[in-house]
């Protein structure tokens, strides 16, 4: 079989290009960077995004791994029309919170899946490990000081995500489900911080600051800062619910995704 594979060089893209191709299957790989990307022997790269299509981008392809991003219901369509048999969304589990601007913008991603026709997986994953990246500079600067301590998230692994993703691109046994995705703790700040320690070798310290101090200096654009805000102030009194994982296993704790980008997060 061969899949079609988008975001083929963001953090659970990657994993699932390199998955797929382990197993032999033939992989087609979107990026908007073809010439600056490594990927394993074999893969076939195509140069775009999901709003300026390669022609023929789809020919051949049985499956395809959908970044919700731009227009769902054309990209569906074309993949329907060329014969394409199955979709496995990226989605969110921001889906499933009333109100919610990402969860509404991803569930109206899954909608048009859903009405293309096609075979269906949605994966709606939780706060990604990835996202603690942005601590890497405080981590190697010794504190890292952010507002609501306690508010606990469930970090999950990419890779756990991948595995998920890359199970439903090649098996019909996960079609017509939605999966909820995360790490296998909900965890405060200084106790991810902790694992980021011990995992990647480091020792800096967690300082709680207030909301306004660091909404002054945070390192992303306003909407995102209110977004988490709002994403961490309901997390004190409401962790993230940890979810079983899909496919029967220990999800990767984070001090694990830790490791796996220790260089990172080292001064």
């Amino acid at each position: 079989m061969r899949v079609f594979v988008s975001g083929a060089t963001g953090n659970v893209g990657h994993h699932v290009v390199r998955l797929l191709a382990d197993e032999g299957v033939a992989v087609r790989a979107l990026t908007r960077r073809p010439g600056q990307v490594q990927v394993p022997e074999g893969v076939e790269v195509v140069g775009g995004d999901l709003d300026s299509l390669p022609g023929g981008a789809f020919d051949g392809v049985d499956a395809l791994y959908l970044m919700a991003t731009g227009d769902t219901a054309a990209v569906v369509r074309a993949a329907a029309d060329a014969g394409v048999r199955r979709v496995v969304t990226l989605s969110s589990a921001s889906v499933e919170i009333p109100g919610d601007a990402n969860g509404a913008h991803h569930r109206a991603a899954e909608e048009a899946v859903e009405a293309s026709g096609l075979a269906w997986t949605h994966l709606r994953p939780g706060m990604f490990a990835g996202n603690l990246r942005q601590w890497a500079p405080q981590v190697r600067a010794g504190v890292v000081r952010e507002p609501l301590a306690q508010a606990k998230q469930a970090p999950v692994h990419e890779l756990d995500i991948a595995e998920v993703a890359a199970a439903a691109l090649t098996s019909g046994d996960h079609e017509g489900k939605s999966y909820l995705l995360s790490g296998p703790a909900a965890l405060s700040k200084p106790d991810q911080l902790h694992a980021i320690n011990t995992g990647a070798g480091t020792d800096a310290r967690f300082e709680e600051i207030t909301v306004e101090q660091w909404r002054a200096h945070a390192p992303v654009p306003a909407f995102v800062v209110d977004m988490l805000i709002k994403y961490w102030t309901a997390g004190v009194d409401t962790p993230d619910a940890v979810q079983p994982h899909p496919l029967g296993k220990a999800a990767r704790p984070l001090d694990q995704w830790a490791a796996d980008h220790a260089s990172e997060f080292r001064g």
